[in-house]
């Protein structure tokens, strides 16, 4: 029997557990829970009977896929996918997925949510401004980028995009206006939200030179990655500008720095929480789920992020 293992330091709601059983079981597989783990050797342990593996925010690097001899695929319950080692799935012959779009309407929320709260003067009392005809940058219109725009929209703001690898016709359909540069949408915008991946092109890319651009009054956004942030070129334009905001739900590694810096102006959560709703909870581990008996049965490999 095909062995499923759910293996999460921080685990799935039980009514996602419940979803992902059902799913798992009615397929004919067998289902194994790793939860709340504490060290790798218990992670280790359990993948090496696993014929698939559904992960959270869980590391599986070469280790955890040498240990894992029956591996065929592991789904990350989720769209980011930079704690799988894909090359060395790969060599595994592996298959690793994400689980794009299931938790976009949560971080798009929370991400108009850090905008009100920076408006608001982080609700310390003071008269703070409106978001309604304001203009709002989304840098990357993928499945958070599109929700984001639509919730933007009900709060009458004027909504501009860019995005090397989208069409700028998607962005027309959506009501949003497209841009040609990352450059222009900064320059254009008082508030850019940042929805770009953590990769070689992007890593540190936002930093003084492009931030500067800014209107005044801007507030920048970042619900993405902690590594596509310059922190020290980001703490160099804000200590220029004081009129500039920063808020994130990726503490900086920096974040006492720009805590202390910039109070009134800076805002962490206490650690990532975008998709931290029990709705996206529910709906990425379902998900996972249906794509590993997708895969198994039918050989679907849709949301494949590895070559």
């Amino acid at each position: 029997m095909t062995k499923v293992l759910v293996a999460t330091e921080k685990p799935f709601a039980k009514v996602a557990i419940d979803g992902i059983r059902k799913e798992v079981e009615a397929a004919g597989f067998e289902l194994a829970l790793l939860e709340k783990y504490t060290e790798k050797s218990q992670l280790l342990a359990a993948v090496a009977d696993a014929e698939a593996l559904i992960i959270r925010s869980d590391k599986v690097d070469a280790e955890v896929l040498d240990a894992a001899k029956k591996l065929r695929i592991v789904v990350r319950a989720g769209a980011g996918y930079d704690n799988i080692d894909l090359a060395a799935a790969t060599a595994h012959n592996g298959v690793a997925m994400n689980t794009p779009g299931q938790n976009a309407n949560a971080v798009a929320e929370l991400a108009l949510g850090l905008m009100v709260y920076a408006v608001r003067n982080l609700y310390n009392g003071t008269s703070g401004s409106e978001l309604m005809g304001k203009k709002l940058g989304i840098h990357a219109f993928g499945n958070v980028g599109r929700n984001v725009a639509r919730i933007a929209k009900g709060f009458g703001m004027d909504v501009y995009a860019y995005d090397a690898y989208c069409p700028a016709e998607a962005m027309t359909v959506a009501g949003v206006t497209p841009v040609k540069s990352a450059e222009e949408l900064y320059e254009k915008c008082q508030f850019v939200s940042l929805h770009i991946p953590a990769t070689a092109e992007t890593k540190g890319s936002i930093g003084y030179d492009i931030v500067k651009r800014m209107p005044k009054g801007g507030v920048l956004l970042n619900t993405a990655r902690k590594e596509v942030i310059d922190e020290a070129g980001l703490i160099k334009i804000l200590s220029e500008r004081e009129d500039l905001k920063y808020m994130t739900d990726i503490k900086p590694d920096a974040d006492a720095d720009f805590a202390a810096k910039f109070a009134g102006r800076y805002f962490a959560t206490p650690k990532k929480m975008g998709a931290q709703t029990a709705e996206a909870n529910i709906n990425a581990g379902i998900a996972a789920a249906r794509q590993i008996v997708d895969y198994i049965k039918n050989g679907v490999e849709k949301f494949r992020v590895n070559k």
